[in-house]
């Protein structure tokens, strides 16, 4: 038995954070994992570490915080502290000159303005301009977000790059790596993106000036993040707090407010965490499941499968044929169809930021595979690289893309009268009445439920994305996510 101890968890919405400090605020003890989802296994990982070098039977007393946090404080028999009040206790504590703390998590972001009364300002659903942000446009330049930040060191110039949204995003950044763009100079335009999302989205024209703390994973291990805050913010050396440890500063907090708690031992943290009531970690609510079971789900595709285009054999095929081409906003799709609608031959595949490249090599594909007694009658093209692909290849007619859904839906559907479209960063919603479109809402500045933005989700779990429809569809608690 040794001196009596304080610990905190931050249960963030990508890492789990443990620390244990003594009164003097000395950090004895501290980790930072990512959860992937599955915070019982991570908390299991970090105190089992911590038992390991504090002693299972040490006196510490607990508290748990972060936006994760309520359910593993209910299972652990632990006091919850929320995450705002205990990053404030914090800085209160440990760097008390601060008058302005930007914080960037996961898939959170906030400005804290100290002085006579408090005042935050934090994202709301979008995480435009976070942690996960940065991850999404890592993958793209073929690297993880400590190689962008590697990348960004050596930059001589920023571009403009959307950060209100990651998908639109990525078409942003996309261009510019097919234009042969330095991979430098578009890592430090991503981070220049964060900070413009989170100055003029988050301060909302409150002047950020004195003492400004950098607090949160993404600020403390990414120094070039924080070049880019300091650059546009033209702060002093003497303005910028960098305290130690400032990925930790919201579990630190937890600790700091653990002082009037009751006294345990890491042993018996481990023990309500393995054999606890594990429900408690679930959400409180949550939704109908999609299928009962796989009886229901295989009913469901037998139905939806009678509206199916009729497959028809390309190689033995003579005669006439229709080429179409859909240019979407991540992803290129052809189809060539007989005279009498059979489809003869389909490709789908992202276009990897280059629609024209892509669209040429699926004609290549097609070529080879056309016997010499198919012609092509005509070709349409539609979706976002319509007039590109139109005006390039010469391709005979374009079409807006609402007008062609509209033509496929009413072959399946002479008296369709409403249409739902999801694509890769858009949705459209449209009613249809007496043959004609009579209204069309699209998505805007968001793309929250769109094709890529699922993709993101499922990469971040560790699924493929065809996996993560799978277990989606026959999950038995789906999560009530608003």
């Amino acid at each position: 038995m040794g001196e009596q101890l304080y610990g905190g968890i931050d249960v963030g919405s990508t890492t789990v954070k443990l620390v244990i400090m003594n009164a003097a605020h000395q950090l004895l003890f501290s980790r930072y994992e990512r959860h992937y989802a599955d915070v019982k296994a991570a908390s299991e990982r970090v105190i089992r570490e911590a038992i390991a070098e504090i002693g299972g039977d040490q006196p510490i007393s607990f508290t748990i915080t972060g936006s994760g946090g309520i359910g593993l404080a209910n299972l652990l028999k632990l006091k919850f502290v929320q995450e705002v009040i205990a990053c404030t206790k914090t800085v209160e504590t440990l760097i008390p000159q601060t008058d302005v703390a930007i914080e960037l998590g996961g898939e959170d972001a906030k400005i804290t303005f100290f002085g006579d009364s408090l005042e935050q300002r934090m994202n709301g659903s979008c995480a435009g301009g976070t942690g996960a942000f940065i991850d999404q446009m890592a993958v793209l330049l073929d690297t993880d977000a400590a190689g962008l930040n590697k990348l960004a060191r050596q930059a001589e110039k920023i571009y403009p790059i959307a950060s209100r949204c990651g998908v639109f995003a990525k078409t942003d950044v996309q261009p510019l790596i097919n234009d042969g763009a330095r991979k430098e100079d578009i890592a430090a335009s991503i981070f220049q993106a964060v900070v413009n999302q989170t100055i003029s989205g988050l301060a909302a024209g409150h002047k950020i000036r004195g003492h400004v703390a950098f607090l949160g994973g993404p600020l403390y291990f990414m120094d070039q993040l924080r070049y880019r805050f300091i650059q546009t913010l033209n702060l002093t050396e003497d303005e910028v707090v960098f305290p130690d440890s400032p990925q930790l500063f919201v579990a630190e907090g937890a600790a700091l407010y653990a002082l009037d708690q009751p006294v345990l031992s890491l042993d018996v943290i481990l023990d309500r965490l393995l054999h606890g009531d594990s429900t408690l970690l679930a959400p409180s609510h949550s939704l109908e499941p999609l299928f009962k079971d796989e009886d229901e789900l295989a009913a469901f595709r037998k139905r939806h499968a009678k509206d199916r285009v009729e497959a028809g054999d390309l190689a033995h095929y003579q005669g006439t044929a229709f080429l179409g081409i859909d240019a979407g906003s991540t992803t290129t799709k052809i189809v060539l169809m007989s005279a009498d609608h059979k489809l003869l031959f389909t490709e789908y595949d992202n276009n990897d930021g280059d629609p024209l490249e892509k669209v040429k090599q699926m004609l290549r594909d097609l070529q080879k595979k056309m016997p010499t007694k198919v012609t092509i009658g005509k070709a349409c093209v539609t979706g976002y690289g319509e007039h590109l692909i139109k005006n390039a290849l010469n391709v005979d007619i374009g079409e807006v893309e609402t007008v062609a859904h509209y033509q496929a839906a009413h072959y399946f559907q002479p008296d369709v009268d409403f249409i739902l479209d999801i694509g890769g960063q858009d949705m459209k919603a449209m009613a249809v009445k007496n043959g004609a479109l009579v209204e069309i809402k699209l998505n805007e500045a968001c793309s929250s439920g769109c094709g890529s933005f699922l993709e993101t989700f499922a990469t971040g779990l560790q699924y493929d994305i065809k996996d993560f429809a799978q277990e989606a569809l026959l999950a038995k608690h789906p999560a009530d996510l608003g």
